[in-house]
């Protein structure tokens, strides 16, 4: 190497001393002379430190970090790198063995890279996988709360109760899950987090007319979110929230998810408002997913209550909100007074054979407080009591490809016989849906949704209550979908629900960003007997047109 530096600087001397003596000046040879010192000086140093490196490269020290090349390697990289390989954040920035180590990662393998035949945001990441997923649903809908006609001279509904155009958000959220795998184990890490996206309305506090949240279901995690372990072999247990195993067990039945005229205005919904009781996601839960064993699939999960109140009527420690989905004014106190409740245990058992599915389920609230319902009837002791619930569900795909799915309920409010007079939380429900396949990219849905009466009713603002109530209600829906490319969806649908004289089920529970309920447009939030006045006996109706996509 030196012998052909000093080659190179001897023929840089031999042309340059060709036009020095074409000046035939002793100064011009002397100045040429120093330049031509300068630039080998420079060339040596050059020379010099890519010797070093290579001598560098090839010592101990740095074949001792070989093994992160191997573990960044784990999942070999196919092809050369691309846009969709990220190289490692700081490359070339790095010194010394440091900087070799970043060199081979670069050169041997990758850190982030689109999964090959993934057709989802599935990224590879070295000894395990990142996915990015998440679904827009907008729709504009036109309905009624069908209750204009239900006052009489000095006492009718306050405000525009009929036909209403809007715009709704839907069962709307983006997130990213993942899974790293663990040395030595038959397990891995997984985690996902998930959050609600506003795309038609403003992300903040749930507050309507009738019912206020302190929960912003717009901010980060608002939505199914949690850490644990899975195994191919043994099952996954995680820690988090989550819609719950009874939730979970007959969505595949449920063709209008997040549609006007979901099942879950009348399945799983004791009251007939617009919060599910029974159908809902558990926070700070903890619970098990088993593997399929020829078929068989099991959940269970457990929500520890977090309340210290001996009556559930404090809000759970480190929440914002009542559990139960209630604020501590919408049942006239300032308490969690209206649903609220301590431990919750569900669990669910599912047996997939081809086109049949079985499931059955079962969740329990324990000290579930709804003393507003007798408040002031010195009663409301007696009103804090277990309530459960239990299903079973069977879906068949018939060879014409029409889905049929049935699913029969029981839910069970546990208050002494004093109580049973304003025992509305106790009835059972069934529901009926079939879908047929039209063309591949095209289906319709009928779905049928019946309430049947309970012991009792504590009364709305144009009922009474009392013992034996005609509280049975009835919702129909029909839906068409067509697919207009792979994850965009269209659909139009119309759904009807019809109470009895003293129900009050509404249309829109289970996901919607609009919903129409019983409620008319009085005065503020709080009791029976102040606005806004929810007025029993309505038909309600509505026409909904969207647009969903999935990716």
């Amino acid at each position: 190497m030196r012998a052909a530096t000093s080659l190179l600087a001897l023929s840089l001397f031999c042309a340059s001393s060709a036009v020095v003596l074409a000046d035939d000046t002793t100064a011009a040879i002397m100045k040429r002379l120093d330049a031509l010192e300068r630039e080998n000086a420079s060339l040596r140093s050059k020379i010099n430190q890519i010797d070093a490196k290579k001598t560098v490269a090839h010592t101990p020290a740095v074949q001792a970090q070989k093994p992160v090349t191997a573990v960044a390697s784990s999942n070999p990289p196919i092809g050369t790198i691309s846009s969709s390989m990220i190289p490692t954040a700081g490359t070339g920035s790095l010194a010394g063995p440091d900087a070799a180590r970043s060199a081979d990662i670069v050169e041997d393998g990758w850190y982030f890279r689109k999964k090959p035949g993934s057709k989802n945001l599935t990224f590879l990441t070295p000894g395990g996988e990142i996915s990015a997923y998440g679904q827009f649903d907008v729709s504009l809908d036109l309905t009624t709360k069908g209750i204009g006609n239900l006052g009489v001279p000095g006492d009718s509904p306050v405000g525009n109760v009929g036909w209403q155009p809007a715009l709704s958000t839907n069962l709307s959220y983006v997130g990213v899950r993942g899974a790293q795998k663990l040395s030595g184990y038959d397990t891995r890490f997984v985690y996902q987090m998930e959050t609600q996206i506003d795309i038609s309305a403003t992300s903040g506090v749930g507050e309507s007319n009738s019912n206020f949240s302190n929960v912003v279901k717009g901010g980060l995690t608002s939505r199914n979110s949690y850490i644990g372990l899975a195994s191919e072999s043994l099952g996954a247990l995680k820690a988090g929230k989550t819609d719950a195993p009874y939730k979970t067990s007959t969505q595949s039945m449920n063709p209008f998810s997040g549609m006007l005229g979901d099942y879950s205005v009348i399945m799983g919904n004791s009251g007939g408002d617009n919060r599910v009781e029974f159908g809902t996601r558990l926070d700070h839960s903890i619970w098990y997913e088993s593997p399929s064993l020829s078929g068989f699939t099991f959940a269970a999960l457990y929500s520890p209550g977090q309340n210290r109140a001996s009556n559930s009527d404090n809000i759970a420690s480190g929440e914002s909100d009542c559990s139960g989905g209630n604020s501590p004014v919408s049942g006239g106190a300032t308490a969690c007074t209206d649903g609220s409740f301590s431990d919750a245990l569900s669990v669910s058992g599912t047996y997939k054979n081809g086109p049949l599915l079985l499931t059955a389920a079962y969740e329990r609230h324990q000290k579930v407080n709804r003393s507003s319902d007798v408040a002031g009837s010195g009663l409301e002791d007696l009103d804090v009591v277990d309530e459960d619930a239990r299903k079973i569900g069977i879906q068949l795909v018939l060879p014409t490809k029409t889905t049929v799915s049935a699913i029969y309920e029981q839910m069970h409010r546990y208050v002494p016989a004093v109580l049973s007079f304003q025992n509305e939380r106790q009835r059972n429900g069934t529901w009926l849906a079939v879908t047929q396949e039209i063309t591949p990219l095209d289906n319709i849905s009928f779905g049928w949704a019946h309430a049947f009466r309970t012991p009792g009713d504590p009364g709305q603002h144009n009922t009474a209550g009392g013992p034996d109530p005609q509280n049975q209600a009835d919702m129909f829906t029909a839906a068409y979908k067509h697919t207009i490319s792979p994850g965009l969806l269209w659909y139009v649908d119309y759904a009807a629900t019809i109470n009895g004289r003293d129900a009050h089920y509404d249309l829109g529970a289970g996901g919607r960003g609009v919903t129409t309920d019983c409620h008319d447009a009085t005065g503020s939030s709080g009791g029976l007997a102040a606005g806004p006045h929810c007025w029993a006996g309505g038909k309600l109706q509505g026409v909904s047109t969207g647009v969903k996509y999935n990716f």
